[in-house]
């Protein structure tokens, strides 16, 4: 017990938090649904008490690349470097361990072909694009199978930020159609005209 005036002891962090603290971390760009107010935060959240994930703060892509919305207003960075029509691409940052980037990985379908993890440049938000780029970041981009008929689909127009004007009428997993899966659904959307 603490006398009045006292501060409380700090307790040490439990034996799987200590261990995550201490684990290799990679640095994570979200820019979508993981972001802050949407709807895949949560799982973030979750890497947090379990010391999995931690926040390291706004950035943005140190060079323009395409984000486009997808079937169900899903968000999708293009790995297309240099297409014109795009902006430097605002989100968040993460310091995530090996079990959080396996978490991550399955969510974002990886071994299924919906999105593949690659090494992206991103500079601090608050320092502009003459900062130093962050070393060793990766983000989540629309796999390669279908990118470019994803920018075709989109008009060649792209985000500079996932808003919640942009993510209006956004439809979470639960919601959507059961009968096919996500990547028939992507495959769908890209071959369907607009």
């Amino acid at each position: 017990m603490c006398a009045a005036g006292d501060a409380p002891a700090e307790h040490p962090p439990s034996p799987p938090a200590a261990a995550a603290a201490t684990a290799k971390r990679t640095l994570v760009f979200t820019y979508g649904t993981l972001k802050r107010g949407f709807s895949n935060h949560a799982l973030l959240q979750d890497l947090f008490l379990t010391g999995d994930a931690s926040f390291a703060g706004a950035a943005a892509t140190a060079s323009p690349l395409p984000l486009v919305c997808g079937p169900y207003r899903v968000p999708f960075l293009l790995n297309l470097p240099g297409s014109a029509g795009c902006h430097r691409v605002k989100g968040e940052l993460y310091s995530v361990t090996a079990r959080g980037l396996a978490r991550l990985d399955e969510l974002e379908g990886v071994s299924r072909g919906h999105y593949e993890r690659l090494p992206v440049e991103v500079v601090p938000a608050d320092e502009g694009a003459a900062a130093a780029a962050v070393e060793g970041a990766v983000a989540y981009y629309a796999h390669r199978g279908y990118a470019a008929e994803m920018w075709a689909r989109s008009g060649r127009r792209g985000h500079a930020e996932y808003s919640p004007a942009v993510a209006a009428g956004y439809v979470r997993r639960v919601d959507r159609p059961q009968g096919q899966t996500f990547l028939e659904q992507i495959r769908v959307f890209v071959f369907s005209q607009s």
